[in-house]
Protein backbone atom coordinates (compact mmCIF):
# COMPACT_ATOMS: atom_id res chain seq x y z
CA UNK A 1 0.00 0.00 0.00
CA UNK A 2 3.17 2.52 0.34
CA UNK A 3 3.73 2.08 -3.32
CA UNK A 4 0.45 1.43 -5.14
CA UNK A 5 -3.15 2.47 -4.83
CA UNK A 6 -6.18 0.11 -4.23
CA UNK A 7 -9.72 1.43 -5.40
CA UNK A 8 -12.20 -0.50 -3.39
CA UNK A 9 -15.10 -1.38 -5.11
CA UNK A 10 -17.91 -3.31 -2.62
CA UNK A 11 -21.90 -3.56 -2.94
CA UNK A 12 -24.59 -5.87 -2.96
CA UNK A 13 -25.42 -8.35 -5.57
CA UNK A 14 -26.27 -6.99 -9.05
CA UNK A 15 -25.15 -3.20 -7.75
CA UNK A 16 -23.14 -2.91 -11.05
CA UNK A 17 -19.36 -3.54 -9.34
CA UNK A 18 -18.09 -5.07 -12.38
CA UNK A 19 -19.17 -3.48 -15.17
CA UNK A 20 -17.84 0.04 -13.34
CA UNK A 21 -14.77 -1.54 -11.76
CA UNK A 22 -13.68 -2.83 -15.28
CA UNK A 23 -14.51 0.56 -16.84
CA UNK A 24 -12.48 2.44 -14.19
CA UNK A 25 -9.57 0.42 -14.91
CA UNK A 26 -9.34 0.35 -18.42
CA UNK A 27 -9.68 4.39 -17.73
CA UNK A 28 -6.66 4.91 -15.34
CA UNK A 29 -4.60 1.83 -16.46
CA UNK A 30 -5.28 -0.11 -13.37
CA UNK A 31 -5.14 -4.05 -12.70
CA UNK A 32 -8.45 -5.24 -12.18
CA UNK A 33 -9.27 -7.87 -9.18
CA UNK A 34 -12.55 -9.86 -9.44
CA UNK A 35 -12.80 -11.50 -5.82
CA UNK A 36 -15.71 -13.78 -6.61
CA UNK A 37 -14.28 -15.20 -9.21
CA UNK A 38 -11.39 -16.71 -6.70
CA UNK A 39 -14.67 -17.91 -4.79
CA UNK A 40 -16.04 -19.43 -7.57
CA UNK A 41 -13.17 -21.02 -8.15
CA UNK A 42 -12.62 -22.48 -4.97
CA UNK A 43 -16.35 -23.46 -5.46
CA UNK A 44 -15.90 -25.53 -8.49
CA UNK A 45 -12.88 -27.29 -7.43
CA UNK A 46 -14.80 -28.73 -4.64
CA UNK A 47 -17.42 -29.67 -6.57
CA UNK A 48 -14.53 -31.13 -8.72
CA UNK A 49 -13.15 -33.20 -6.25
CA UNK A 50 -16.61 -33.94 -5.17
CA UNK A 51 -16.26 -31.82 -1.49
CA UNK A 52 -19.45 -31.30 0.54
CA UNK A 53 -19.69 -27.72 -0.23
CA UNK A 54 -21.68 -27.76 3.67
CA UNK A 55 -18.86 -29.50 5.32
CA UNK A 56 -17.04 -26.27 6.57
CA UNK A 57 -13.69 -28.57 7.70
CA UNK A 58 -13.69 -30.71 4.67
CA UNK A 59 -13.86 -27.08 2.24
CA UNK A 60 -11.45 -25.86 4.49
CA UNK A 61 -8.93 -28.31 4.27
CA UNK A 62 -9.50 -28.48 0.06
CA UNK A 63 -8.50 -24.80 0.21
CA UNK A 64 -5.29 -25.03 2.53
CA UNK A 65 -4.03 -28.42 0.03
CA UNK A 66 -5.07 -27.02 -3.47
CA UNK A 67 -1.90 -25.52 -5.75
CA UNK A 68 -2.79 -22.34 -7.04
CA UNK A 69 -1.30 -19.28 -8.88
CA UNK A 70 -1.95 -15.68 -9.31
CA UNK A 71 -1.11 -14.44 -12.92
CA UNK A 72 -1.49 -11.43 -14.28
CA UNK A 73 -3.67 -11.33 -17.99
CA UNK A 74 -2.16 -8.52 -20.01
CA UNK A 75 -4.32 -6.86 -22.67
CA UNK A 76 -6.70 -3.93 -22.83
CA UNK A 77 -7.84 -4.79 -19.52
CA UNK A 78 -5.24 -6.05 -17.34
CA UNK A 79 -6.58 -7.98 -14.72
CA UNK A 80 -5.87 -10.76 -12.43
CA UNK A 81 -6.74 -14.73 -12.15
CA UNK A 82 -6.23 -17.58 -9.78
CA UNK A 83 -5.16 -20.61 -11.56
CA UNK A 84 -5.44 -24.08 -10.10
CA UNK A 85 -2.84 -26.79 -11.23
CA UNK A 86 -1.90 -24.30 -14.08
CA UNK A 87 -5.28 -23.55 -15.23
CA UNK A 88 -8.68 -21.26 -15.05
CA UNK A 89 -11.80 -22.33 -15.17
CA UNK A 90 -13.40 -19.46 -16.96
CA UNK A 91 -16.39 -21.18 -18.25
CA UNK A 92 -16.82 -23.87 -15.16
CA UNK A 93 -17.35 -20.61 -12.89
CA UNK A 94 -20.23 -19.58 -14.48
CA UNK A 95 -22.33 -22.58 -14.28
CA UNK A 96 -25.52 -22.63 -12.92
CA UNK A 97 -23.51 -25.49 -10.23
CA UNK A 98 -21.19 -23.67 -9.11
CA UNK A 99 -23.10 -20.37 -8.66
CA UNK A 100 -25.20 -22.10 -6.39
CA UNK A 101 -22.28 -23.95 -4.56
CA UNK A 102 -20.46 -20.35 -3.97
CA UNK A 103 -22.15 -18.39 -1.12
CA UNK A 104 -21.74 -22.22 0.79
CA UNK A 105 -18.20 -21.61 -0.21
CA UNK A 106 -17.88 -18.13 0.87
CA UNK A 107 -19.26 -18.48 4.69
CA UNK A 108 -16.77 -20.86 5.85
CA UNK A 109 -13.96 -18.41 7.95
CA UNK A 110 -11.04 -20.22 6.74
CA UNK A 111 -11.78 -19.74 3.39
CA UNK A 112 -12.01 -16.14 3.77
CA UNK A 113 -8.87 -16.81 5.70
CA UNK A 114 -6.61 -17.80 3.04
CA UNK A 115 -8.73 -14.99 0.48
CA UNK A 116 -7.62 -12.27 2.19
CA UNK A 117 -4.17 -13.58 1.94
CA UNK A 118 -4.33 -14.43 -1.65
CA UNK A 119 -6.32 -11.08 -2.26
CA UNK A 120 -3.61 -8.80 -0.73
CA UNK A 121 -0.95 -10.55 -2.86
CA UNK A 122 -2.67 -9.23 -5.86
CA UNK A 123 -1.00 -5.68 -5.12
CA UNK A 124 2.25 -7.23 -6.23
CA UNK A 125 0.96 -6.68 -10.24
CA UNK A 126 0.59 -2.58 -9.56
CA UNK A 127 -2.56 -0.27 -8.88
CA UNK A 128 -5.66 -1.95 -8.55
CA UNK A 129 -9.43 -1.75 -8.74
CA UNK A 130 -10.76 -4.47 -7.06
CA UNK A 131 -14.55 -5.60 -6.15
CA UNK A 132 -16.31 -8.06 -3.74
CA UNK A 133 -17.91 -7.75 -0.74
CA UNK A 134 -15.38 -6.92 1.51
CA UNK A 135 -12.97 -5.23 -0.13
CA UNK A 136 -13.21 -1.80 2.30
CA UNK A 137 -13.77 -3.49 5.18
CA UNK A 138 -11.37 -7.09 5.42
CA UNK A 139 -8.96 -6.81 2.35
CA UNK A 140 -7.55 -3.66 1.92
CA UNK A 141 -9.40 -1.46 4.92
CA UNK A 142 -6.55 0.99 5.00
CA UNK A 143 -6.92 2.39 1.42
CA UNK A 144 -8.98 5.76 1.05
CA UNK A 145 -10.26 5.02 -2.41
CA UNK A 146 -13.15 3.22 -1.00
CA UNK A 147 -17.13 3.25 -2.96
CA UNK A 148 -20.12 0.98 -2.42
CA UNK A 149 -22.35 0.60 -4.71
CA UNK A 150 -26.02 -0.05 -4.55
CA UNK A 151 -28.92 0.43 -6.01
CA UNK A 152 -32.99 -0.57 -5.59
CA UNK A 153 -33.83 -4.17 -5.54
CA UNK A 154 -36.39 -4.28 -8.43
CA UNK A 155 -33.51 -2.43 -10.86
CA UNK A 156 -31.01 -5.35 -9.85
CA UNK A 157 -33.75 -7.69 -10.13
CA UNK A 158 -33.86 -6.79 -13.85
CA UNK A 159 -30.52 -6.52 -13.82
CA UNK A 160 -29.57 -10.24 -13.11
CA UNK A 161 -32.85 -11.09 -14.84
CA UNK A 162 -31.42 -9.59 -18.27
CA UNK A 163 -28.08 -11.71 -17.61
CA UNK A 164 -30.30 -14.83 -17.97
CA UNK A 165 -30.24 -15.78 -14.18
CA UNK A 166 -33.16 -15.48 -11.51
CA UNK A 167 -31.69 -15.08 -8.35
CA UNK A 168 -33.80 -14.17 -4.77
CA UNK A 169 -31.08 -11.37 -4.40
CA UNK A 170 -32.76 -9.76 -1.35
CA UNK A 171 -31.98 -13.49 0.45
CA UNK A 172 -28.76 -12.88 -1.05
CA UNK A 173 -28.27 -9.56 0.70
CA UNK A 174 -29.28 -11.15 3.71
CA UNK A 175 -27.19 -14.19 3.57
CA UNK A 176 -23.98 -11.83 2.47
CA UNK A 177 -24.63 -9.25 5.56
CA UNK A 178 -25.49 -11.83 8.36
CA UNK A 179 -22.32 -13.87 7.17
CA UNK A 180 -20.25 -14.50 10.47
CA UNK A 181 -16.95 -14.14 8.59
CA UNK A 182 -16.37 -10.72 7.14
CA UNK A 183 -20.33 -10.12 6.34
CA UNK A 184 -21.11 -7.16 3.61
CA UNK A 185 -21.20 -3.70 5.02
CA UNK A 186 -20.50 -0.30 4.47
CA UNK A 187 -16.79 0.62 4.68
CA UNK A 188 -15.99 2.97 6.95
CA UNK A 189 -15.44 6.38 4.82
CA UNK A 190 -16.54 5.03 2.07
CA UNK A 191 -18.36 6.99 -0.57
CA UNK A 192 -21.84 5.75 -1.16
CA UNK A 193 -23.27 5.04 -4.70
CA UNK A 194 -26.45 4.40 -5.57
CA UNK A 195 -26.77 3.68 -9.42
CA UNK A 196 -31.04 2.94 -9.91
CA UNK A 197 -31.19 4.64 -13.03
CA UNK A 198 -27.96 5.28 -13.72
CA UNK A 199 -26.28 3.89 -17.36
CA UNK A 200 -22.46 2.50 -16.12
CA UNK A 201 -20.87 5.37 -18.34
CA UNK A 202 -22.62 7.56 -15.94
CA UNK A 203 -22.00 5.70 -12.49
CA UNK A 204 -18.29 5.39 -13.21
CA UNK A 205 -17.62 8.71 -14.49
CA UNK A 206 -18.67 9.96 -11.22
CA UNK A 207 -16.68 7.17 -9.13
CA UNK A 208 -13.32 8.48 -11.37
CA UNK A 209 -14.05 12.29 -11.05
CA UNK A 210 -13.33 11.58 -7.03
CA UNK A 211 -10.63 8.98 -7.66
CA UNK A 212 -8.50 11.71 -9.85
CA UNK A 213 -9.40 14.63 -7.38
CA UNK A 214 -8.25 12.74 -4.49
CA UNK A 215 -5.08 11.45 -6.22
CA UNK A 216 -4.50 15.07 -7.77
CA UNK A 217 -4.98 15.89 -3.90
CA UNK A 218 -2.23 13.64 -3.02
CA UNK A 219 0.35 14.45 -5.35
CA UNK A 220 -0.51 18.36 -4.07
CA UNK A 221 0.64 16.90 -0.55
CA UNK A 222 3.64 15.53 -1.62
CA UNK A 223 5.10 18.72 -3.71
CA UNK A 224 4.44 20.78 -1.07
CA UNK A 225 5.98 18.48 1.54
CA UNK A 226 9.25 18.08 -1.09
CA UNK A 227 9.30 22.19 -1.18
CA UNK A 228 9.25 22.52 2.88
CA UNK A 229 12.86 22.95 3.70
CA UNK A 230 15.00 20.67 6.64
CA UNK A 231 16.59 22.39 9.10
Amino acid sequence: MEHHIVIAMDGTSASGKSTNAKLIARSLGYVYVDTGAMYRTLAWYCLKKKVDVDDHKAVASLCRRWKTELKCIEGELRHVRLLVDDYYPEKEVRTAETSAAVAAVAAVPKVRDWMKKAQRQCIQFGNLVMEGRDIGTNIFPETDFKFYLDANLAERTARRQAEGVDENLAARDERDSQRAAAPLMIPLGAVMVNNSGQTAEQTSGYILGIVRQRLKEREDARLVAQQKPRW
